[in-house]
């Protein structure tokens, strides 16, 4: 359960844990209100209820008999939330069977969202999966109430099979971007992914760049990110201040892109419970400079620690920016390798659920 199908990195652990379910001989079924990954995930075999239950407004819980019925007819082993609104309507939902009639309630803590009831319902679960170290100190220090025999870590991944040192853009691709982005050819990329929101320090790689324009001017930034609808002010602000900014809008090749960067950049000021995109980078070698705070100094922590840097210190990201210019073979030779990855996540997720599905485990 969950909000949508668009893009992120819920939406993509769904669709791989869907994926192994499948895989596995078992029904997958996916509710959210719908997107653009429906169509990846029926193809791999699981099915699509288009369901508006993440909408954050009090009407949605009208839907919670509904649902509650829903699940009688479809009678699932494991019921897996991973969204606070959607998981508001599955949990009174649950609640009001028959104890013998549930399915297992599972809710995976993603984010670190901001305390309260709203959010403690993510802790509501026979088993919290929490994505990261930081999730779960995340959940232990504001939610006191929560067994901690009851949450499980397990750290998201990336795959392997798509990220991997060895991998090289195409001929075909290399040459569609030259057509598309003249100006990128030939300049050291610093590449920040993400959506053209406050959270993701936009405006701190602006003046990271800025800082390098007269040491480095092979320097160039990259913004692969398309606009929220509710921040095109904020947007059209970055594009004006951003002389050393190109803005690629939505892409569905950051793969590619990372592939071909000097570095990738993490500079969202309010921490991230794992950070794919950062853990996806270094998979195929691109060094991340990154603030260290959250899932993503967790992970540069143990893959390229020298990536990290103090949280707001634009100063420090343009140095590292320019060590690694400098010297990008020493860069990416820094980068360890690490066990983060998607076939581990999988097998730990339904070891987890075929372990609450045991006739015994009630």
């Amino acid at each position: 359960m969950l909000p949508a199908l668009e893009s992120g990195g819920v939406e993509q652990g769904t669709l791989e844990v869907a994926e192994a379910l499948v895989a596995a001989g078992h029904e997958s079924v996916v509710v959210s209100a719908g997107g653009r990954l429906v169509q990846r995930l029926e193809r791999d075999g699981s099915r699509h209820v288009t369901w508006d239950i993440g909408r954050k407004h009090p009407a949605t819980l009208f839907g919670v008999r509904r649902f509650r019925r829903w699940l009688g007819d479809e009678r699932p082993a494991i019921l897996h939330v991973r969204s606070r609104m959607p998981a508001w309507v599955c949990w009174l939902a649950w609640r009001a069977m028959p104890g013998n009639a549930r399915p297992r309630f599972v809710t995976t803590v993603h984010g670190l969202y901001s305390p309260g009831r709203y959010s403690a319902i993510m802790t509501r679960g026979e088993r919290v999966i929490v994505v990261s170290d930081t999730a779960r100190d995340y959940v232990e220090s504001n939610y006191l109430h929560t067994d901690t025999a009851r949450v499980v870590r397990i750290h998201r991944g990336v795959d392997r099979r798509r990220f991997q040192r060895d991998f090289h853009a195409s001929a075909e691709w290399l040459a569609g971007w030259r057509r598309h982005f003249p100006e990128c050819d030939g300049k050291a990329l610093a590449v920040l992914p993400g959506r053209l929101t406050r959270l993701k320090g936009h405006g701190d790689l602006i003046d990271a760049m800025e800082l390098l324009r007269h040491s480095h001017p092979n320097a160039l930034g990259v913004v692969v990110g398309g606009v929220d609808p509710r921040h095109r002010r904020y947007a059209d602000e970055l594009r004006r201040r951003g002389r050393t900014i190109v803005f690629t809008g939505h892409r569905t090749d950051l793969r590619e892109i990372m592939s071909i960067a000097t570095a990738v950049l993490s500079l969202s000021r309010k921490p991230e419970s794992f950070g794919r995109t950062t853990l996806e980078a270094l998979s195929l070698g691109t060094p991340v400079v990154g603030y260290d705070h959250g899932g993503v100094g967790e992970i540069l922590a143990g893959v390229y620690p020298d990536g990290r840097v103090p949280v707001g210190d634009t100063g420090a990201v343009a140095a590292k920016l320019a060590a690694i210019i400098d010297d990008p073979a020493a860069a990416r030779g820094a980068v360890r390798d690490h066990d983060f990855d998607v076939e581990r996540m999988c097998t730990e997720t339904l070891a987890l659920y075929a372990e609450l599905a045991r006739p015994d485990a009630r």
